[in-house]
């Protein structure tokens, strides 16, 4: 059974910083892509970056461009995203995920491309 650990959540001022970590326990995850999504309350779940297993560039959505960065750890079962000029419209709750999708760079968005998901992680940006 494959699970996804998501932490690093919390509330912080606008402007300030959070990381979210992932940990997944389970598989070997050396050829899987990891995404991060988020949903605000009332609106659906929405693609935040997404970092692959056959390649080193991330793909992001325009919203968080130069703000946000996803990396994977030393071990490569974890991935993790620094959020750096927080805003209110930043405040969700953040889910990991997990795709085993060869191709996944042409579809990094749609959410119904991963597998796996972590239970979320609440982040909250005070203006």
């Amino acid at each position: 059974q494959v699970q996804l650990v998501e932490s690093g959540g919390g509330l912080v001022q606008a402007g300030g910083s959070l990381r979210l970590s992932c940990v997944a326990s389970g598989r070997t995850f050396s050829e899987y892509s990891m995404g991060w999504f988020r949903q605000a309350p009332g609106k659906e779940r929405e693609f935040v970056a997404a970092i692959f297993w056959n390649d080193d560039n991330p793909s992001y959505t325009d919203s968080v461009k130069g703000r946000f960065t996803i990396s994977r750890g030393n071990v490569r079962n974890t991935v993790s995203l620094q959020m750096n000029s927080l805003a209110p419209e930043d405040t969700a709750v953040y889910y990991c995920a997990a795709s085993t999708i060869w191709n996944l760079r042409y579809y990094p968005m749609d959410p119904t491309k991963y597998g796996y998901w972590g239970q979320g992680t609440q982040v909250t940006v005070s203006s």
